[in-house]
């Protein structure tokens, strides 16, 4: 099952839900206010094979990792 992810248009909380593709874009309530006026966000990803970038692309500028091991960015 996929996972997505959701902005909550009330309080402005982000959160993941794996989903049915055809339930991905039914309301779904937030996990932090319980509301259920939430939106499908765009999610991006990136994908290697043999330590080389395969889709999606490879920034510096991640703002999540240190520069180690970095499991979103790859760096």
């Amino acid at each position: 099952m996929p996972l997505y992810e959701y902005t909550c248009q009330d309080c402005g909380s982000k959160f993941d839900a794996f989903r049915s593709i055809k339930d991905a874009d039914e309301p779904i309530q937030c996990k932090k206010c319980f509301s259920s006026n939430t939106r499908r966000a765009l999610s991006l990803f990136f994908a290697a094979s043999d330590g080389k970038p395969v889709a999606g692309s490879v920034s510096s500028n991640c703002s999540s990792c240190s520069g180690g091991s970095c499991s979103c960015c790859g760096h």
